[in-house]
């Protein structure tokens, strides 16, 4: 007799366990308000969010993990930078001139006689000018200035007597500084009145030929000026020579002068240039040219002990003569 099998249905077991926890668990959500809230929300969220199946196929949102020939990437264009590359290096663009603009100094023989007035104004400013320098020279001689200290030091003796008198030493001494620079005024004040004299009958010689006016021009602006008389046969100042009188003869500059702010900028050696220039023209290149004795600047009207700044001035300007010759002498024989 073979043993008999018993076997155990569970089947209704768990059917009625699961019903039964169903229904309690659904019974005490429905019990609590909160809770069957929550249950009813959550129920609507999942109704409505279901989405068609269209939308889920959507290779827009989805990423694609596999090669995919539906879709594909958007055609490389060139870089905007690479094209702006390309183009600089075919095209070369020239650098700015600095000097774009700018006008040029011209130095040439004045004709015009608005220019011719200019350049005169400003040899007699540059007489005026040399009111500066007589003070300076005044100021700083050191006779000026051992003279000034043993006048402070008189007078401070006689003053001072206790510390109470240092404000009337320093009132006097300033004073005594004060009458000093006023007297030195006066003495060189008549270089104003040498500027005032200066005119056209400066620059006309005893025939009444005018001489030949120099000047350097920057823009409208007349910033250099010089005198040329020219002395030799057939003497004349603007006149073109014979050729006999292109046999020797002399060029003598009477006044040379630069505006302040331009000069030690070369302007004064055009202007010897020109005056080189022109004179051989005129008288041939055996003519000799110079600085007149009596030009436009020679008036000293001060001892000859503070006159020493202007002698070296006065041998500044030969040599400077001197060197803008030399060139020219030694550029003509390099050409030749």
């Amino acid at each position: 007799m073979q043993p008999v099998k018993h076997s155990l249905d569970l089947r209704s077991t768990f059917e009625g366990f699961y019903t039964v926890t169903n229904f309690n668990v659904v019974e005490r959500m429905n019990a609590v308000p909160g809770l069957k809230t929550s249950a009813a929300f959550f129920s609507f969220l999942r109704a409505n969010l279901v989405l068609p199946s269209s939308t889920l196929n959507s290779n827009i949102s989805t990423p694609l993990l596999h090669p995919s020939s539906s879709q594909s990437l958007p055609p490389l264009f060139p870089s905007s930078l690479a094209t702006m590359t390309s183009n600089a290096e075919d095209e070369v663009v020239p650098a700015p001139n600095p000097l774009e603009g700018v006008p040029p100094l011209v130095t040439k023989q004045l004709t015009d006689e608005d220019d011719k007035v200019a350049a005169l104004k400003l040899i007699a400013d540059s007489i005026a000018q040399q009111r500066q320098q007589a003070s300076r020279a005044i100021i700083f001689h050191p006779l000026t200035l051992a003279g000034y200290i043993l006048l402070l030091a008189i007078v401070s003796n006689f003053v001072y007597k206790d510390r109470s008198d240092l404000g009337i030493v320093a009132t006097t001494s300033a004073g005594i500084t004060m009458a000093c620079l006023i007297a030195i005024r006066g003495l060189t004040g008549e270089y104003l009145n040498l500027a005032e004299k200066f005119s056209w009958k400066f620059a006309t010689n005893e025939d009444g030929e005018e001489d030949i006016i120099i000047g350097s021009r920057y823009g409208e602006e007349i910033m250099g000026a010089a005198i040329l008389r020219l002395e030799g046969k057939g003497n004349g100042s603007g006149k073109k020579k014979t050729k006999s009188a292109k046999t020797g003869g002399k060029g003598v500059v009477r006044a040379w002068t630069v505006r302040v702010r331009y000069r030690g900028k070369g302007v004064g050696t055009e202007l010897l240039e020109e005056a080189v220039k022109i004179t051989r023209e005129k008288l041939g290149n055996s003519a000799e040219i110079g600085f007149a004795a009596e030009h436009a600047n020679s008036n000293m009207i001060l001892p000859e002990m503070f006159n020493a700044s202007f002698r070296k001035r006065e041998a500044r300007a030969a040599k400077a003569l001197e060197t803008v010759i030399e060139n020219m002498d030694t550029g003509s024989k390099k050409k030749r």
